[in-house]
């Protein structure tokens, strides 16, 4: 039987090279995007996306709102979301509970995901308190600090619900004083008033630390309201006539977002189509989902309009730094309106 010494340099020798995120400032694309869009398959495919997200940013009316689903921001991706907020490429925010908490918040605590160079098995990766993504790990033990920090900003707000969105402040608020890292999307969405949406937000760190919050105050504790989150999306689509989903993944954050059309006209409302969609995904039509459909079909919904849509069937990670870098390089960005769509619920 090993002893706590030799587990402890076993752990430590697993958790030694950090995933960097990358720097899509650092270099300019433009040029690899320029060419590709005389290339055929997913290279001309990401040329058009890339075209499509630059008309978004250039649209002076338009809205644009960032769908996360995935371990993206775990593999390296995360500083191209920060990036977006900063550079005032996106307004709005919907993603994964695990994207928002057990990724960006647990690395603006401080902590890190790493790179799995050598195999290992699983059950002993367990053994270790080591949890994996692909190729990535994480150290179980700081998740659960993860798990505690929820708690305590939650014992720290009058109880009632909340939606993902007024919690996420929270988090961000709570950065501001106490992140051992900086440059994070939720404290960057904060201080940028870009909302943050997470409809299923206790599928993650969130939700661990909501329940331990929660057994120790039975009766007066803080609860998520995913129905008031589809209201305030409802609510900021509502005023945007024009607005563009760019989909990393699919899923409940795709969903969410393309709903909100419908969500309107229940309201009695009237809400025009998203008129511009770029997904980029790996999933495709053969299981009859498509981790939330084509965006072809969700024009037969009213949800999508198909003038400025395209799908990129190709791992985000592989295609999303080159569409990202093009848009910055292009600086589009710099001339447009900072919508500030939180301040709207302040």
């Amino acid at each position: 039987m090993e002893s706590p010494s030799e587990v402890k340099m076993e752990k430590q020798d697993l958790l030694k090279e950090p995933v960097r995120h990358i720097d899509i400032k650092s270099f300019d694309s433009s040029k690899i995007i320029k060419a590709m869009k005389d290339m055929s398959f997913t290279a001309r495919d990401t040329a058009k996306a890339a075209e499509i997200l630059k008309t978004m940013i250039n649209d002076p009316e338009c809205t644009i709102m960032l769908c996360l689903a995935g371990s993206t921001s775990a593999a390296g991706c995360m500083q191209i979301y920060v990036d977006m907020v900063k550079c005032n490429m996106v307004d709005v925010v919907v993603a994964t509970g695990a994207s928002i908490v057990d990724m960006d918040f647990f690395e603006a605590l401080g902590f890190r995901h790493y790179k799995a160079t050598q195999p290992v098995d699983d059950e002993k990766l367990r053994d270790l308190h080591i949890d994996r993504i692909y190729d990535t790990f994480i150290d179980e033990d700081q998740l659960q600090i993860c798990d505690n920090t929820i708690t305590e900003i939650a014992n720290s707000l009058p109880p009632r619900p909340y939606s993902s969105r007024e919690f996420i402040r929270e988090m961000g608020r709570h950065l501001i004083d106490n992140a051992r890292k900086r440059d994070s999307l939720v404290q960057a969405a904060y201080e940028n008033h870009v909302p943050i949406f997470c409809p299923a937000f206790s599928d993650s760190s969130a939700g661990l630390g909501l329940v331990k919050h929660q057994k120790a105050n039975e009766e007066n504790h803080v609860s998520i309201d995913s129905v008031k989150d589809f209201r305030e999306l409802t609510e900021i689509k509502m005023r945007s006539p024009v607005s563009g989903l760019f989909i990393i993944g699919g899923g409940v954050p795709k969903n969410f977002a393309q709903d909100t059309v419908i969500c309107a006209e229940v309201l009695g409302e009237t809400a025009e189509m998203h008129k511009y969609a770029v997904q980029i995904t790996v999933a495709d039509q053969r299981d009859g989902a498509l981790s939330g459909s084509t965006l072809q079909e969700a024009r037969s919904w009213g949800k999508v309009d198909t003038g400025y849509e395209q799908m990129v069937y190709a791992e985000a990670g592989s295609v999303l730094p080159l569409i990202i870098s093009d848009a910055y390089h292009q600086r589009g960005w710099e001339k447009r309106i900072n919508r500030r769509w939180a301040k709207i619920f302040e």
